[in-house]
């Protein structure tokens, strides 16, 4: 399973101060606990800096790199921004979360991809808005697949997000994405996927439990990867038990590793 790490996201009220005083030590704790946890990427978001948000990202790469090789998934609206931490970051292959097929976000993100030899995160929306529907977000996820490949991407360095939305404003919104996922898995095996699994919970109670519940349908229906929340060691303990579940861990081996190693919450 890809995990990319969402601590260090200025939206987050417990982070967001260490983003304003700079302290480096704070950053730098949580992007190696995270990477111990279990995260693959360690996803980079100062999009609350609006003034100076390049700089910020620029400023926690450097930091982050100075104690973990782990890659970055970059992570803004602002292409200025997304530039500033591919030029920071020396660490291996990183990715940009994210592009869309809307005209003006692709136009803006795909040289940044093509320049600096990136992954790229594409979210299932285009210029008709967000899909309601799986069909089409097929649309949407076939369209990039095609334009990205042909730009010379291969499957493997593209992430399809497939677009989690809350429940509790829509109750087919499991249902969709879930049935998205399986669809691009099934077109694409090579592809990944990248959700932002806690969208699917906003506004209801016990998030915790919809957002584990909805990882163990995902991964059945195919989903490889995720952002997500690495530390919490409860939903941590549901990949390695569905990876288990699923024959993706043989013999249960790495269950069993992190069962001996304290890292299974039941």
């Amino acid at each position: 399973m890809i995990i990319i790490g969402e601590k260090i996201n200025s939206t987050l009220k417990s982070i967001r101060p260490a983003m304003e005083s700079y302290d480096a030590e704070a950053i730098r704790d949580l992007a190696v606990r995270q990477v111990a946890a279990g995260a693959t990427y360690v996803d980079v978001n100062a999009g609350m800096f609006i003034d100076d948000e390049p700089e910020r990202v620029t400023w926690l790469v450097n930091t982050i790199q100075e104690v973990t090789k782990a890659p970055f998934s970059v992570d803004s609206p602002s292409p200025k921004a997304i530039e500033a931490g591919l030029k920071a970051n020396r660490n291996p292959k990183p990715i940009i979360n994210s592009i869309t097929d809307e005209k003006e976000r692709y136009n803006a993100i795909l040289p940044l991809a093509q320049r600096y030899n990136t992954g790229i995160i594409g979210l299932c929306m285009d210029d008709r808005g967000m899909p309601e529907t799986v069909e089409d977000r097929m649309r949407v996820a076939d369209s990039l697949v095609g334009k990205l490949t042909k730009e010379g991407f291969a499957l493997d360095d593209i992430y399809l997000d497939p677009m989690i939305r809350p429940v509790g404003t829509g109750s087919h919104y499991g249902v969709v994405a879930i049935e998205t996922i399986r669809r691009i898995k099934t077109n694409y095996p090579e592809a990944h996927i990248a959700c932002g699994l806690s969208n699917v919970s906003f506004g209801l109670p016990a998030r915790k439990l919809v957002n584990q519940t909805l990882l163990v349908a995902a991964m059945a229906a195919g989903m490889d990867g995720a952002i997500l929340d690495p530390l919490d060691k409860k939903l941590m303990s549901f990949v390695y038990a569905a990876e288990a579940l699923l024959g993706l861990d043989e013999y249960c081996i790495n269950y069993l590793e992190k069962y001996r190693e304290g890292e299974i919450e039941i």
